[in-house]
């Protein structure tokens, strides 16, 4: 298989993320910090991967994309199912490209489980793999059944097992693969990559603000998305056969104004539904991001963007000079 990551020296260095709850200013933070160091971004965002799902999503205008180059945005339709693992194989693949070019990749968005996919694809991909191996285990899958396989890593990785669905052969032969080469288990192995900060860490910066100023930012956006065109934004995807039952229209936001275009309930409601649903998504959010570790929150209601901008690009400058400091180039 091949890897989705290459971890040869340019992905040893850190990668960077701008995260926090839906509204906060992640993207006039992260467009600012890229545009500063010449870096690119990679949007981490379960809604702007769709086409046509601009207005509703606050995707970044056109003229903006060609100041600093966006990755992740657009890349499929809305009647497809995309998941967090399709999300994985294509950032993992930005990623690779941005760092072969000496630039810096920046991840972007409030999509904690994107995060996890990513950041899990990473650990797995620098640790030590041979494809011999797993074709070996492939065949034994194929032979005896992936849930033979799922019962044998119970047996060495009872934590591991828990975490992947009996049918999930991949993960399942990754894990296996790994006992077979280090004599460890893949729990073990994760756990000591994460101490060390291993191969293409990810390094978080969070952005965020007082509640009450938060839920005023999430009024105040979906008004401005309502006069700019997002009911008819939704109409145009109802038009051309796209329906409420598709994973793109199933977001708040889209699907009050399916129901107010279908006549179910009005346009006011399907506004109020909208911020209701979205504050509610902000709590979400950052119950998810309070799970992570080691991430540098910034409160932007108590501090201006300039001088968080300015710390952070302090940070990431210092963070690429010690990596290639580390590779012996300095």
């Amino acid at each position: 298989m091949t890897a989705l990551l290459d971890t040869s020296r340019p992905a040893e260095r850190a990668i960077y993320a701008v995260v926090g709850p839906t509204a906060a200013g992640k993207t006039q933070v992260s467009f600012e910090l890229a545009r500063r160091l010449g870096a690119e971004i990679i949007s981490v965002d379960s809604r702007q991967v769709y086409r046509y799902l601009d207005v509703g999503t606050d995707k970044i205008s056109p003229d903006d994309r060609r100041k600093v180059i966006h990755h992740m945005i657009d890349v499929a339709d809305p009647d497809e199912i995309f998941t967090a693992a399709d999300f994985t194989l294509g950032a993992a693949d930005a990623v690779r490209r941005i760092l072969a070019r000496d630039r810096t990749p920046i991840l972007a968005g409030g999509s904690p489980l994107y995060y996890k996919a990513l950041e899990g694809n990473m650990l797995s991909e620098s640790l030590p793999k041979d494809d011999s191996v797993r074709r070996e285990l492939e065949a034994e899958a194929e032979a005896a059944g992936t849930a033979e396989l799922h019962a044998r890593l119970a047996s060495i990785d009872p934590c591991r097992a828990a975490r992947i669905h009996p049918n999930d052969k991949v993960r399942i032969v990754r894990a296996l693969e790994l006992f077979r080469l280090t004599g460890r288990n893949a729990t073990e192995l994760y756990a000591e990559r994460r101490k060390m900060g291993g191969s293409g860490r990810i390094e978080y910066f969070g952005i965020t603000t007082e509640r009450e100023v938060l839920y005023k930012k999430i009024e105040l956006r979906a008004a401005r998305q309502f006069q700019s065109g997002y009911p008819e934004e939704v109409k145009f995807l109802l038009d051309n056969g796209y329906q409420r039952q598709m994973p793109a229209l199933r977001g708040f936001g889209y699907r009050e104004l399916v129901d107010y275009h279908d006549g179910r309930i009005s346009l006011d409601e399907a506004l109020a539904g909208d911020i209701r649903s979205t504050k509610a998504f902000s709590r979400r959010q950052m119950t998810w991001f309070r799970q992570f570790s080691s991430i540098i929150w910034y409160d932007i209601s108590k501090e201006c963007v300039e001088s968080t901008i300015d710390d952070m690009e302090f940070r990431v400058r210092e963070g690429v000079l010690s990596s290639i400091a580390g590779d012996g180039l300095l």
